[in-house]
């Protein structure tokens, strides 16, 4: 993770959705180079999924997108991306990647992308920022709108 005096080349925008809990899911995210203002859209979808492993798994795949070293403002309505990243993954990894509960040691639900995420952030200066979700910010209403809309087309697909 990175301090806040980082200059930002691009801005990757993600959400995550899911109709159910466990239900179909989707992902989207959108990468906005700062300087260009060019910008990428993606988005995809599980059948049986949750709601956290989509809004993981934006942030993977908008990370793998990127195609070299960069300075990177992660903006996320998750409080379970954010706080997995900035507070949670370090003590996972020093224990095996297991979570604490009840005192007792367990292992770290969706592991697989969390291992995906601690890769992707080695390669990247990251800021983490967490926005408000369904409050009228333009990129993560896009970010919803794809996500869902990716949820359905799994459903029906």
């Amino acid at each position: 993770m990175a301090d806040d005096t980082l200059a930002i080349e691009v801005l990757l925008f993600t959400d995550g959705a899911c109709s159910g809990n466990p239900g179909p899911g989707g992902w989207a995210y959108i990468l906005r180079h700062v300087a260009s203002g060019k910008e990428k859209e993606c988005s995809g979808g599980e059948l049986e999924t949750t709601n956290n492993r989509m809004e993981l798994t934006a942030v993977v795949e908008g990370l793998r997108a990127l195609t070299r070293t960069t300075a990177v403002e992660v903006l996320t309505d998750s409080e379970y991306v954010r706080k997995g990243m900035s507070e949670w993954m370090a003590g996972w990894k020093r224990n095996g990647w297991q979570r604490k509960e009840n005192g007792k040691l367990k292992p770290v639900k969706n592991v697989d992308l969390w291992k995906q995420l601690d890769e992707l952030v080695a390669k990247h200066q990251l800021k983490l920022t967490r926005v408000a979700g369904h409050s009228g910010h333009p990129e993560n209403d896009r970010c919803d709108e794809l996500a869902v809309a990716a949820s359905y087309a799994v459903r029906n697909a």
